[in-house]
């Protein structure tokens, strides 16, 4: 995690979204290609030892969980399914890179299109072939959870893609956040030479990066902040979910709804309108369910791990 913060560091350091291009298609190949190993190691492993028994259920209840672990865990799982459409936070930066000639609004829904079709692909072929492989014994990530050991070297290999491609995702997520505070601080403190100010230095094989000392600070202490509570909450699955149930509704759902509506002047209580207004308040109970069994989860990860409880003893 160390390692991971000191490159996120130097990263952080690239001045805004316009130049992430490179590092956003490195990501994109590998979530490819570990998602492509992970189902390929799944059927392997069907065809070598023959699939697991299954059910539309899944868990046993009485067996493998209580009745309120299985519901719990279902929520969360419905976080963990949010989190992954929680894309149209930076919808809006990829579409201000794009060139005019075709429309840009033309081109992000065939991108949008394309995008959902092939993730969702994925994401289901993963998901019926992990639970094939595993069955209800079925990690929360099958390949960073011991779901598979041989070949240890195509483990090893997918394992790097995952962390490469969390090192470009982190970025791709973090630059509107930035770029945000940035402008913001820009417009209300404009004389301020701290924030304002930027100072050219010669980088061998780049040219010149211009230094701003308040992009410095304030970003690598973000970076800082973020690593030191991913080192005390190690519980990636529970934080999934946690922040999935908090940002799809509002950011996925009920703007970009809402100002549809609004731009396309949908009249009120017309057909349309009701069946949006059903969407938008449908998703939010599906949010608010997943947001509750999110906090469980993580205060359930926190009672038994085992520094809390070392803790907990002295």
């Amino acid at each position: 995690m160390i390692i991971f913060a000191c490159i996120q560091i130097v990263l952080s350091q690239i001045p805004n979204f316009h130049k992430l291009s490179w590092l956003s298609i490195l990501a994109a190949v590998m979530s490819f290609a570990y998602s492509s190993i992970g189902i390929g190691l799944s059927i392997a492993k069907v065809i070598g030892d023959g699939p697991h028994a299954t059910t539309l259920t899944g868990t046993t209840v009485g067996v493998d969980v209580s009745a309120s672990e299985k519901v719990w865990r279902a929520f969360q799982a419905i976080g963990d399914v949010a989190f992954a459409y929680a894309f149209s936070t930076v919808l809006v930066e990829i579409q201000d890179t794009l060139k005019s000639s075709p429309p840009e609004n033309k081109s992000m829904k065939r991108a949008t299109a394309v995008g959902v079709t092939t993730t969702t692909l994925f994401y289901i072929m993963c998901g019926v072939m992990g639970y094939l492989a595993f069955g209800n014994d079925a990690p929360g990530n099958f390949l960073t959870g011991f779901g598979f050991y041989e070949p240890f070297w195509l483990v090893d290999f997918a394992n790097a893609c995952i962390a490469v491609h969390l090192i470009g995702a982190y970025q791709v997520f973090c630059q509107p956040i930035f770029g945000f505070v940035e402008k913001w601080c820009n417009k209300r403190w404009p004389e301020n030479k701290f924030i304002t100010s930027e100072h050219g230095i010669n980088v061998p094989c780049y040219g010149v990066y211009h230094v701003n000392s308040f992009r410095l600070v304030w970003r690598t202490a973000y970076v800082i902040v973020s690593a030191v509570l991913a080192m005390i909450f190690p519980f990636f699955n529970d934080f999934v979910g946690l922040i999935g149930a908090a940002s799809f509704w509002p950011l996925t759902v009920y703007f970009p709804v809402e100002m549809y509506i609004a731009r396309t002047k949908i009249r009120r209580f017309s057909f349309t309108w009701v069946w949006l207004k059903i969407l938008i308040w449908s998703c939010f109970i599906v949010s608010l369910v997943a947001l509750v069994g999110s906090v469980q989860g993580l205060i359930q990860s926190l009672k038994t791990y085992r520094p809390f409880q070392a803790v907990q003893e002295e």
